[in-house]
């Protein structure tokens, strides 16, 4: 049986691959292996792990990297941890390929890793664009670590190509996340309420902030405008879901805290939402607010608008539905308004419409891993 690593290091990370790993688990040929790090560790972050056991996944190894740090120095460090227990694990597991979803310093700690122990790499989500985030460079440095490639859409296959990839080992398969559309039986509102235990009885905001760590705009500065401006929608509920760990993100926990104390019946502050939980959510949201990729990616296909609030995500392909403004009250105040007035029955969402997962197993089943002639074999 070929074995197939996963790695997750992240809540979103790990609800994109669901049904990857679901399709790999029940494959006969195919061993699903689990490396799982960071974020899904942390009491901080919810111990998200937890969740990945519940949904009938065995974690085959788990490795703490993540330092409680709200800095640069600390974010750095953590990738070192990182790349040492990667080792280890990786040697423990011995997988025929390992497959690494998108951009994240966590999954350049495990591709260093398994480069040098020439494990193969596949990565999904290659070839994209985020000029606000340091996570641009990551992504692209993860692409030269890799043996095989799966993009979101053929724009990024070509980028990918241009950084000399072989283009037989690049394969334009849609955004995996879009898998759920057709295959996750979403909750209803109540279900969805009950779930939270929070009576959701108005029209609500989804609201993911995340810190921009490749540009002038400061997090805390910048989520405090962006709180006030939801303000100015007092008819609307709020449900704010945490940061990720990047250095800056720790700052913002609080004042989303402190937020939803002060107004526990109109607003809700939670660490983790779960995939099935935060799509449902998006599904019945008004609108989605805040610089996170899946307002991008994923929600367009619920048409729902995003209100993308300044520089992390810009340089990527964007549906008609994605209101870009200034991380400023008054730019976000004008988006969040046009976003509930407009109609967006008719959006087209670039990213694919799903049924990436099963292209990405073929691929994996049929592709000849024996030889990693990566560099100069175009």
């Amino acid at each position: 049986m070929r074995k197939v690593a996963v790695f997750t290091g992240t809540r979103a990370e790990y609800g994109l691959l669901y049904w990857l790993l679901k399709d790999i688990q029940i494959n006969p040929n195919l061993e699903l292996q689990l490396l799982v790090s960071a974020m899904h560790l942390s009491p901080e972050f919810g111990m998200t792990y937890q969740q990945i056991e519940a949904d009938g996944f065995v974690i085959t190894e788990k490795v703490e990297m993540l330092l409680s740090s709200n800095t640069g120095v600390g974010t750095a460090k953590s990738i070192g941890l990182g790349v040492i227990g990667f080792a280890d694990a990786l040697e423990r597991m011995q997988p025929d390929v390992l497959v690494v979803l998108g951009d994240r310093f966590e999954a350049l700690a495990v591709a260093q890793a398994a480069m040098v122990l020439r494990i193969p790499i596949a990565h999904i989500h290659g070839g994209e664009i985020t000029e606000g985030a340091y996570d641009d460079a990551i992504r692209h440095c993860i692409t030269k670590l890799s043996f095989l490639h799966f993009t979101s859409a053929e724009a990024h296959r070509s980028r990918v190509i241009q950084l000399g990839e072989s283009p037989a080992r690049v394969f334009n398969v849609g955004a995996v996340g879009l898998d759920h559309l057709e295959r996750s039986e979403l909750m209803s509102i109540e279900e969805l309420g009950e779930s939270l235990d929070f009576r959701l009885k108005q029209p609500y905001f989804l609201v993911t902030y995340h810190p921009v760590t490749l540009a002038s705009e400061r997090a805390k500065e910048t989520f405090l405008s962006l709180l006030d401006a939801i303000d100015e929608f007092p008819d609307f509920q709020v449900i704010l879901t945490y940061p990720n760990a990047d250095d800056g993100g720790r700052e913002i926990i609080p004042l989303l805290e402190g937020y939803a104390s002060n107004q526990p019946s109109r607003a809700l502050a939670i660490p983790s939402l779960g995939q099935l939980r935060y799509l449902s959510a998006v599904k019945h949201s008004v609108a989605v607010i805040g610089n996170s990729s899946s307002g991008i990616i994923e929600v367009p296909s619920f048409k729902v608008p995003t209100v993308n609030i300044g520089e992390r995500q810009l340089g990527r392909l964007v549906a008609e539905s994605v209101i870009s403004c200034a991380p400023n009250t008054d730019s976000i105040s004008k988006a969040i308004s046009e976003a509930i007035k407009g109609d967006y029955g008719q959006v087209v969402n670039p990213y694919g419409k799903g049924q990436a997962s099963k292209a990405i197993l073929d691929i994996l089943i049929s592709t000849d891993l024996s030889s990693m002639k990566r560099f100069h074999d175009i």
